[in-house]
């Protein structure tokens, strides 16, 4: 299969690289910044383009792996295009596509993604919606190339994942920050908590989370919460976080 990748960025590189290695053809990669189009293209094989009108319209996917708010504007410069034009995001509708494209699709990877950090990509959990029966089955047979874990998942039920994923993934990596944080003050490094870190999360690979919760706030040890609160006086917004998080907490398990 011929694909032109329009996009860059962490999802772009190692949705590339997965389908070079599953034995598809990248054929351009676009990016407005020609640089980071060449850094990409240079990994499989493909042309760097950073204007529009270069794009290849004989292509038979298009894959659209940019932020959110850009995906309308990129879509609507492939009008010409005669293949299947699909978007990975978690939270825009087809739509947005098919106002510009009869042949549309998604094609949603529930992963969070780091240039840095190699993926084992066979197990991601890829996510399809397309404008029709046909369409769909091209998608399936790409995805099973690339995962294991592959599933037909509407519009609606695509948001759902989404914003489970951000309470999941972007807001837990943001309370590890935070952690680091009040660590640092206090001359700690935050390798010391990393193998709490690995266990929570391992405690939720096989039970569910709710059935596994510790903590202050698990117990009802108004104490404690007392004196973490005190201790974050002089952090008032950390000191809000932790309220509402235990807060939530007593309410889950009341």
């Amino acid at each position: 299969m011929n694909i032109v990748l329009l996009g860059s960025g962490n999802v772009a590189t190692h949705l590339a690289i997965a389908l070079k290695a599953a034995g598809e053809n990248i054929v351009q990669v676009f990016s407005r910044d020609l640089t980071n189009a060449i850094t990409l293209a240079e990994k499989v094989n493909a042309e760097p383009i950073s204007s529009f009108s270069d794009i290849n319209h004989k292509a038979d996917l298009y894959i659209i792996a940019v932020k959110d708010d850009a995906i309308s504007e990129v879509a609507s410069h492939l009008a010409a295009a005669e293949g299947l034009v699909v978007h990975t995001s978690g939270t825009t509708d087809v739509k947005v596509l098919s106002e510009f494209i009869k042949n549309t699709g998604v094609f949603y990877p529930l992963q969070t993604f780091s240039k840095s950090k190699e993926v084992n990509f066979k197990t991601i959990p890829l996510c399809l919606e397309a404008s029709d029966d046909s369409q769909l089955e091209v998608l399936n047979r790409l995805a099973k190339k690339l995962s294991s874990n592959v599933h037909e998942v509407d519009g609606a039920k695509r948001k759902v994942l989404h914003l489970a994923a951000v309470f999941a993934c972007n807001f837990t990596n943001h309370l590890y920050a935070l952690s680091n944080q009040i660590l640092t003050k206090n001359d700690l490094n935050f390798d010391i908590i990393r193998p709490l870190i690995a266990e929570t999360a391992d405690k939720a690979m096989v039970d569910l989370p709710e059935n596994v919760q510790t903590g202050p706030a698990f117990r009802n040890d108004e104490s404690t919460i007392n004196k973490h609160l005190t201790m974050l006086a002089d952090l008032p917004e950390l000191q809000e976080i932790y309220q509402t998080l235990s807060n939530s907490i007593k309410l889950v398990h009341k």
